[in-house]
């Protein structure tokens, strides 16, 4: 884990160095993430599948499919800033799904981590998916990744930079990386800010919303 800490240029303040390499525009931030070793309560996964999002249409990176695009709500808020602080929502009421806030403090940009390798910790990740699914389906999917590390809405805020942390995460060196459109997103549903490491099995299906335009009517 990285730990050496240092003053960052243009934010006037210390910082973990790990999260300000994240800071910048959230599809180099997604880029950055894959191949990151991600910690949670025992299970140990690495980063092979993730998704980009800005913010407000006032800010640097506009996305109408972002959860920040009408502002900072309390719910929305960790989407702000400071980086490397773990985003959580519930998809569709039911699943947790977790990203990564990527942006300096007032600016919105976060990246959903979308699908994992179990690298260590196996048994436990699949006593808390209650299922048997193959290997490649553990941390298939961002509700799955987060039943297999056991990360809960109770999480949302927490500095994955900091070793006291329930969940952690360690960048690795930059990797080659697929991309292509989102999935599930009904605006926005062209932009290529979903990111994968080729080859992976782990890596989701791409389903588009049946709410979206057809596809190269949207942006």
């Amino acid at each position: 884990m990285r730990s050496a800490v240092g003053p960052v240029k243009g934010f006037g303040r210390i910082g973990p160095v790990g999260a300000q390499e994240l800071v910048g525009d959230p599809v180099g931030a997604a880029r950055r993430l894959l191949g990151a070793r991600l910690y949670g309560r025992g299970v140990t996964a690495t980063v092979v599948e993730v998704e980009a999002y800005g913010g407000p249409l006032d800010g640097p990176w506009p996305d109408p499919a972002a959860h920040s695009f009408r502002g900072m709500r309390p719910r929305n808020a960790v989407m702000f800033g400071p980086p490397g602080r773990l985003y959580t929502y519930r998809s569709h009421g039911i699943h947790v799904c977790a990203n990564v806030s990527c942006a300096t403090d007032g600016t919105a940009a976060a990246v959903l981590l979308r699908a994992a390798v179990i690298e260590d910790g196996e048994p436990v990740a699949r006593s808390r998916r209650g299922v048997v699914p193959p290997d490649r389906g553990l941390a298939r999917g961002p509700g799955n990744l987060c039943s297999a590390l056991g990360i809960t809405m109770d999480d949302n805020g927490i500095d994955l930079f900091d070793r006291s942390s329930p969940v952690r995460l360690r960048l690795s060196d930059p990797l080659d990386a697929v991309d292509g459109p989102r999935v599930g997103v009904s605006t926005a549903a062209d932009r290529p800010w979903r990111f994968w490491l080729p080859g992976r099995p782990e890596v989701s299906a791409y389903r588009r919303s049946p709410r979206a335009p057809a596809p190269g009517d949207s942006d």
